[in-house]
Parts: structure tokens; sequence; C-alpha cells
């Protein structure tokens, strides 16, 4: 059982409403621009509050991505197991994948920032990246093989969809036009199209 998925913890959901508020600040300021205060300023919270939960910008960083990816890797593994077709798990696991970046981080640049961490704590993160990619590949070589996909590289499909769906917190806005199931919904209905050359259900 991974340890941050205790979602009945009170610390993890105040980290998580702190991350939320974050996205904002680095939404204007640029992730490596919005330091600890501008954050603190962003969710209306004294820096020194701000320094309980988050000992530094790599702390909230890590917390970032190994919350993610932890429940990435649950819900991956989950949805691999299911006795579906590859196009409907590749659909659910497009959509399980941009609603915890969309919904849950709040579209928080610090999903996509990895690499500024620490050497000793980048290392971790990317075996967990590095996982969650290799289940992405293992459904999409399982729809080549069955043909629901045509015959394309999975490892180009798999970096091309996650350069996709990553690239959503470019440009996503909370309560703009589209909420965050819709863009669930839109991208994997375009994405699987691509592969697939027909509507997904």
């Amino acid at each position: 059982m991974v340890r941050i998925l205790n979602e009945g913890s009170k610390t993890v959901r105040k980290k998580l409403e702190i991350l939320r508020g974050a996205a904002g600040a680095f939404r204007e300021r640029g992730f490596e621009g919005a330091g600890m205060r501008d954050i603190a300023e962003a969710i209306g919270m004294a820096p020194g509050a701000l320094y309980y939960y988050f000992k530094s910008k790599d702390d909230l960083l890590y917390f970032c991505q190994d919350y993610s990816l932890d429940r990435l890797l649950v819900e991956a593994a989950a949805i691999e197991k299911r006795r579906l077709p590859a196009d409907e798990k590749l659909q659910l696991l497009i959509e399980a994948q941009l609603s915890c970046m969309l919904d849950e981080l709040g579209g928080s640049a610090a999903h996509l920032e990895f690499h500024a961490l620490p050497s000793r704590l980048l290392r971790g993160i990317i075996a967990k990246r590095d996982r969650y990619e290799a289940i992405l590949r293992r459904i999409v070589e399982a729809g080549v093989r069955s043909r629901v996909f045509a015959p394309l590289d999975p490892k180009l499909v798999s970096l091309a969809i996650l350069g996709a769906i990553n690239w959503t917190i470019k440009w996503y806005r909370p309560g703009g036009g589209l909420g965050p199931q819709e863009i669930a919904e839109t991208f994997s209905r375009l994405l699987i199209h691509g592969l697939s050359g027909r509507p997904t259900k």
C-alpha cells in the first residue's frame, strides 16, 4: 500500500489545498519565479504557517510529484488488470491522469517541474515516472497486437500521449470554458481516435 494515499489524513488534505492554491502563483510568476512568500500570499496563509507544511519549494515540489505518481500508479495498475479492450483501458488511463493533474492538483506547474528536484529526490521520482510510462506503453502494445490500434510504434505513441496530457498544465485555467472532466473526456476521445481511426464509445 503506497504510504501517501491516506486521503483521510488531515495533513495530506491540507497539503493538497496548499498545492492547488500555489498553482495560481506558479501561473502568474512561473515555477522558478514564485517563492514561498508568493505562494503563501496566493493562498492567504502566513509564511510561517506554510513552512509548517512545506520546509521549502523543493519540499512542495516533491510532495506534488510523489503524491500524484503514487495516485497514478495505483490507478494505472488497476486499469491494466481490467478485462477490457486496449482502447477502453487507454481512455480510462488518460482520464485518470488528467483528473489528477487538473482537478486534484489544480493544474499546478509543479507537476511538470520534476527536474528541478535535487538529485537525492529526483532518482525515486524518475523511477516512478518510468513505471507509469511502462504501464501506458504495455496498454498501447496490447492495442497494436490486437489491431484495436494502428500498427504504430508504442514508445513513440506513449511519449506523444504523455506530452499532450502534460502540456495541459501550460494552458489550463480553473474556471475556464471547460472543466477537468470535460477536458479529460475530450482528450481521451481525440487521442484514441488518432490511434484507432474510429470514434471511442
